[in-house]
């Protein structure tokens, strides 16, 4: 989930165009998060294939990076590692979470409620391990280069933001910031309307660029 930044930086509007010609460090993990929770039936389920597995985060990496490689711009997607022991209250904190939303998904399933049972279903989202294999399988019958990360993706991506290897690190999540990325990009694998959390409003979605230097 990650640290919220938004009232210290200012991130200036970018069309991709922008960033034809560009590498960018894709934080694998966040963007399949993002897919799972957005690509679901009206019912909340995701989407699946006939054996019953997940195929909403490969119908979003297909499609989005099409649209990314359309643009110019080379992906690397960098995945995480083993997690930090210093995460571990906080991934259990997750994990009691998306259990009560599984219950209270099911329950609105069964009365009827939709609308409730798509926002509870959001919220379930894992990535296991045939989630992680099959996203690697995919990207890599697509071409892109892939990099496993020791631990945290993001922090990884900013490392090789750092070192010149790739322009930007792009993810949802301040934290790249933290992690002393020059250069992230939001919203890179985002069109549209967005829900804003907590509210029946939604918000248009613009891909989004932040120079640490200008307020770090």
């Amino acid at each position: 989930m990650g640290v919220n930044l938004s009232d210290i930086v200012e991130p200036k509007v970018l069309e991709l165009e922008e960033l034809r010609g560009k590498k960018v460090a894709v934080d694998t993990y966040n963007i399949a998060y993002q897919f799972m929770s957005a690509i679901r039936q009206p019912d909340g389920f995701p989407l699946c294939d006939k054996q019953g597995r997940t195929t909403s985060h490969l119908s979003g990496f297909l499609y989005r990076t099409a649209n990314l490689v359309e643009s110019g711009i080379e992906p690397i997607f960098v995945f995480d590692g083993k997690p930090h022991p210093l995460k571990a209250a906080t991934l259990e904190e997750r994990k009691q979470r998306r259990d009560k939303a599984e219950e209270e998904w099911k329950k609105a399933v069964e009365r009827g409620d939709m609308k409730t049972a798509f926002t509870k279903a959001q919220q379930t989202s894992r990535m296991t391990p045939e989630v992680r294999e099959s996203a690697k399988e995919l990207i890599g019958y697509m071409g892109f280069p892939m990099v496993m990360a020791p631990s945290d993706g993001e922090q990884e991506a900013a490392f090789m933001c750092r070192r010149n290897d790739v322009w930007a690190a792009a993810s949802q999540d301040f934290d790249s910031l933290l992690f002393g990325t020059p250069i992230l990009v939001r919203n890179l694998t985002l069109t549209g309307r967005r829900k804003v959390p907590g509210k029946d409003i939604y918000r248009e979605i613009k891909t989004e660029c932040i120079d640490s230097s200008e307020f770090l």
